[in-house]
């Protein structure tokens, strides 16, 4: 069963009812990924802060393996 389209998904839609030439798709796909790509930054930079995470914690973690062994 097909999920239902929500409210983002079918804004788009109608705003896009015309066909777009690929340049323009690209353009479009581009914004909305600098568009979430910023908002997941946001969201990590605010998680840094309440977390307490360091530059120290990040440079450990960049040489450390977290492969679980079964």
């Amino acid at each position: 069963m097909p999920a239902a389209l929500n409210n983002t998904q079918l804004e788009i839609l109608k705003m896009f009812r015309n066909d777009q030439s690929e340049e323009e798709l690209q353009e479009i796909k581009s914004l909305l990924v600098k568009y979430l790509s910023s908002k997941a930054v946001a969201e990590a930079d605010k998680a840094f802060i309440v977390k307490g995470y360091t530059d120290e914690i990040f440079e450990t973690w960049k040489n450390e393996h977290f492969r679980k062994v079964s």
